[in-house]
Order: C-alpha cells, then structure tokens, then sequence
C-alpha cells in the first residue's frame, strides 16, 4: 500500500513526513545552531571593541564563545537524533 493517500476529488495528497521536508528540516535546524551562535557572537564582540576601543579582543573572545555554543548547541541536536 502506498503512503500517498487520495482526496475526495481523486488527487493525491503529499505523505506528512517525507524524506526531503525532513532533511530540509534537519538541514535547517543544524545552520541556524551553527550560524546564529558564531555570527552573533562576533558582531556583538565586533559592537563591544569599537565601543570601548579593545579591538580585537572581544571580537576575538566572541567568536570563540560562540563556536562552543554552537558546537553544545550541536552535540544536543545529534543526541537527540540518536
């Protein structure tokens, strides 16, 4: 029997969960863990230097934190795949 089931009117509807929206979910999910944290990290280390004259120090520390954030933010991703 087929996952896709049919409509009133004879058109099959998509399955719920098929494997590209699930990979596109995943995919989606692991960016925004690994992206947000390090950018975000950096430009408020970037906004801190230029305010307080400490480049690039705080950018630096930024990026840093922000890399172990998103490598927790990871590890907690594939946990709980698993």
């Amino acid at each position: 029997m087929s996952d896709v089931s049919k409509d009133s009117d004879d058109r099959p509807t998509p399955p719920k969960n098929s494997a590209a929206l699930l990979l596109l979910r995943d995919i989606g999910d692991t960016t925004w863990r690994m992206f947000v944290p390090t950018v975000g990290g950096t430009l408020a280390g970037l906004w801190i230097d230029l305010r307080y004259d400490t480049t690039p120090w705080v950018m630096v520390a930024g990026v840093v934190i922000g890399a172990i954030i998103a490598i927790l933010l990871i590890r907690q991703q594939l946990t709980r795949l698993t």
